[in-house]
């Protein structure tokens, strides 16, 4: 007959090892803990509307190059147009790269101004892997890609070895490296101030030319949907579920026994594939790459976007990306508005500043959303 002492164990009241479900404890009297597998989702009607909702939507973004409708101060044509198609693929872009950067900000608590580092990276080895050393386009995505994540192995190791504002400063410096090597264009690799021009002759026609825009579109559309899902298979998993824990106290997933180190490496690298899958992405849709990309000032942007629409929610993430570009570009014609002409010089010159009227909006934002555009984390 076993002993009441046969199953007691050396660990302190209330806390397991990792990997084992935490159950309420009769004994000590400590509440129940859940670090296990999800629980399944509500069903019904609202879980159905969930499923369904997001089909709906793609289904219409995915229809919107068929669509020949003017929206005056909407949209800079018909909806189909290329300078239509072309500022939705820039917004969609970016709302996947914003998308990327909270897997590090709102999913595990990562304050990293060195994002801009792997979206550049991927956008620029996809430019120099055509160009420069003439490889197909799905050997340059796969080489752009496997370097992007190798950088950030090594950025990752050596950043995270500190924490809090040290580690912000840290993927900081890497990231002012890069724009400043970019910038010197060692080589003529990098193009300098100018870029690097896209290889036409290297990609598909389809991708080419004003009269393909819809394809560009469907591919930023792409990069949308595939970015989507990986997160979401992402903080679903137990992965997910520790780089949560991390985020909430670092301290008490230690003691919990996860790896935090390790954690958080992962939620860097997987982030910063991501985001050098947008890098890619973007030079295709724009048709090469940006120096802008390396700057710390794209980094900031995407920290406001995903403040903006929510840290730590899907939606959030991808909306506030979304609406803060379109918002970027159609501010531009806004502050340049006939409206404007006939108003005291002081309001004028203020509301003909883009900048200030982003700025006046998010601050708007914050003050009476204090909890985002997105309250859920999703």
């Amino acid at each position: 007959m076993t002993s009441p002492t046969d199953h007691v164990t050396d660990h302190p009241a209330g806390v397991r090892p990792a990997g084992e479900d935490l159950v309420g404890d009769d004994t000590t009297g400590t509440p129940p803990v859940t670090l296990g597998e999800p629980t399944s989702p509500a069903r019904g009607p609202g879980r159905l509307l969930r499923i369904l909702a997001p089909l709906v939507g793609l289904a219409v973004l995915a229809y919107l190059p068929y669509v020949a409708v003017e929206l005056p101060g909407v949209l800079p044509d018909r909806v189909n147009g290329p300078g239509s198609l072309q500022l939705l693929a820039t917004c969609l872009v970016v709302g996947g790269i914003a998308l990327s950067y909270d897997v590090l900000f709102g999913r595990t608590g990562l304050l990293s101004f060195g994002h801009a580092l792997f979206v550049a990276a991927g956008s620029y080895l996809l430019t120099v892997s055509l160009s420069t050393w003439a490889l197909p386009l799905p050997v340059a995505v796969l080489a752009a890609l496997g370097l992007s994540t190798l950088l950030a192995l090594v950025v990752g190791a050596v950043a995270l070895r500190v924490g809090g504002i040290a580690f912000a400063m840290v993927t900081l410096a890497f990231a002012q490296a890069a724009s400043i090597i970019v910038m010197r264009n060692p080589g003529g690799v990098t193009g300098g101030e100018e870029g690097r021009p896209l290889d036409r002759d290297a990609v598909p026609d389809l991708l080419v030319g004003v009269a393909n825009a819809p394809y560009r579109y469907w591919l930023a559309l792409a990069l949308v949907v595939v970015t989507w899902v990986a997160v979401a298979v992402l903080v679903r998993s137990r992965a997910g579920h520790a780089m949560a824990a991390v985020r909430e106290n670092e301290q008490r997933a230690a003691v919990l026994g996860f790896g935090t180190y390790r954690v958080k490496l992962l939620a860097l690298v997987a982030g910063s594939f991501l985001g050098a899958l947008g890098g890619v992405v973007h030079a295709l849709v724009l048709g090469g790459s940006n120096p802008h990309l390396t700057t710390s000032e794209f980094t900031l942007s995407l920290l406001v976007m995903v403040v903006l629409g929510g840290a730590g929610s899907r939606w959030g993430a991808l909306l506030g990306g979304v609406l803060y570009t379109y918002a970027d570009a159609r501010l531009v014609e806004v502050s340049n508005a006939a409206f404007l002409q006939g108003l005291p010089d002081v309001v004028r010159q203020v509301l003909s500043q883009p900048l200030f009227i982003l700025g006046a909006f998010f601050v708007a934002v914050v003050y009476f959303a204090p909890s985002s555009t997105s309250r859920r984390r999703a």
